[in-house]
């Protein structure tokens, strides 16, 4: 049978972009379909890049670099056009970068929904004009979207993380359902924004898989914020009210909230409903997931699946890996598996980024460990950046000595623990830090304080 193409992607996002990228340079013909109005997908539109970007604009909007003759300066309440402006233009400059991408590698870029006809056949409807195209290969890489809350959201008064980037003014007050990673950071980016927050959210601690004290810290911060968390806490009930304009919130335990809007952030589900994929033999849970094996490849053969729509970890950069996996699977280039270390980013106000065990994982495990910690206000630099309250740790294997996991919550955390995802990857440990030397002043410096620390406890044991 003659195909259309090699390979057909569908989606645009870091997963579905970057597979179609690396099959490109293999020489292949290659079509990407997307069903929104330009390509780059979730992370593009309505996740990653812009709710990192409301982040920073919050940050450069609130807070104050200066003063005047001793008294702080106070500047006016940023509005969502304020806020929103500096999103839509990255959001514009992004766009510009990943099509020019996708066009100077030969990769057909197809407007439109795609629909499973057979295992090698797809119907693209919604675009200029319905079709449809085979390929010998195909990657479903569509991504995510928010998990439905039990009430219609109206866009307005009932949110999702969607509805975020398109918000016409701030509230005066926000409860945030869901205490997850995007739950988590827009309730600290409102709060910053002198937003009254409640967080809601049904399990005893947020945040579970990250480390406990740095979790803690980041709490403690929040409340200094005025965020009030109701955690082991269940939504009864939520109905609107019309004076003023907002929702009304019950839960089982008896509490009341009242609020201008709700935001709904609990989970995400496979972007799956409008795929079809019984025809092309391919299933998926009970929240749109699809099962692949360690070569990203489905129950059918011929067609794999990468990013948000497989599950965890469901970052874009890890989608993006997995996309270029994919392919070199598919078409026989031998290609090494993701190393194990990679890391996470929490962009809360402030931001969380850690790589590698957690002190609750080894203690479940059993496994002897040390500690090593450091805090902004002894490293020069964190004073330099007017932060002291940022905190760093670095978890080592008392007997072997080997990096086991970093920790941090502070300024410049997600670019900070790159240089321990580098060194726990490579096997190094203890001794690496104790005999590097790092520019000073930089927040680097927090390893080799947090080295002698570690160091410390060991000969004191």
């Amino acid at each position: 049978m003659a195909f259309d193409y090699d390979l057909l992607v569908l989606g645009s996002g870091p997963a579905g972009q970057r597979a179609a990228v690396q099959a490109a340079k293999l020489g292949k013909r290659v079509g990407i379909i997307e069903r929104s109005r330009m390509v780059g997908g979730v992370c593009l539109h309505t996740g990653t890049v812009p709710s990192k970007t409301f982040r920073e604009a919050v940050l450069s909007l609130t807070h104050i670099p200066s003063l005047s003759r001793g008294v702080p300066i106070e500047r006016p309440r940023p509005t969502m056009q304020d806020l929103l402006h500096r999103v839509n233009g990255v959001i514009e400059r992004e766009l510009d970068v990943v099509a020019r991408q996708l066009s100077r590698n030969g990769i057909d870029v197809i407007p439109g929904t795609a629909r499973f006809v057979d295992a090698h056949t797809v119907t693209i409807i919604g675009g200029p004009l319905e079709r449809q195209a085979t390929a010998e290969h195909m990657l479903i890489a569509c991504g995510s979207v928010p998990a439905p809350p039990p009430v219609d959201a109206d866009h307005e008064t009932i949110l999702t993380s969607d509805d975020i980037v398109h918000l016409h003014k701030l509230p005066r007050s926000l409860a945030v359902i869901g205490g997850g990673v995007i739950g988590i950071e827009y309730a600290s980016m409102f709060a910053e924004l002198g937003v009254e927050v409640t967080l809601v959210d049904r399990h005893e601690r947020v945040l579970d898989f990250c480390d406990h004290e740095i979790v803690d810290e980041l709490m403690h911060q929040m409340r200094q914020k005025r965020v009030t968390f109701r955690l082991g806490e269940t939504v009864q009930k939520i109905r609107g009210i019309d004076q003023p304009r907002g929702a009304a919130i019950d839960l089982e335990s008896g509490k009341h909230i009242e609020v201008d809007a709700v935001l709904f952030s609990i989970g995400r589900v496979g972007a799956t409903k409008q795929l079809a994929l019984d025809k092309a033999g391919i299933p998926s849970d009970d929240r749109g997931r699809i099962k692949v094996n360690e070569r990203f490849q489905t129950d059918v053969a011929h067609i794999s699946a990468a990013g948000d729509i497989i599950g965890f970890p469901a970052l874009a950069s890890t989608s993006s890996e997995q996309g270029r996996l994919a392919v070199c699977h598919m078409f026989g280039v031998e290609a090494k598996p993701t190393a194990a270390g990679f890391p996470y980013g929490i962009y809360a106000i402030p931001e969380i980024s850690m790589v590698g065990a957690t002190e609750h994982e080894l203690t479940e495990k059993k496994i002897p460990y040390e500690v090593g910690v450091a805090r902004y206000e002894e490293i020069a630099r964190g004073q330099i950046l007017g932060d002291s309250s940022g905190f760093f740790k670095m978890i080592f294997h008392r007997e072997t000595r080997r990096l086991l996991g970093v920790h941090c919550i502070g300024t410049q955390a997600t670019e900070l623990v790159h240089i321990g995802q580098a060194v726990l990857t490579l096997g190094g440990g203890l001794d690496y830090f104790l005999e590097t030397v790092f520019n000073y002043p930089t927040l680097a410096e927090c390893y080799k304080v947090a080295a002698y620390s570690a160091a410390n406890h060991m000969r004191g044991a």
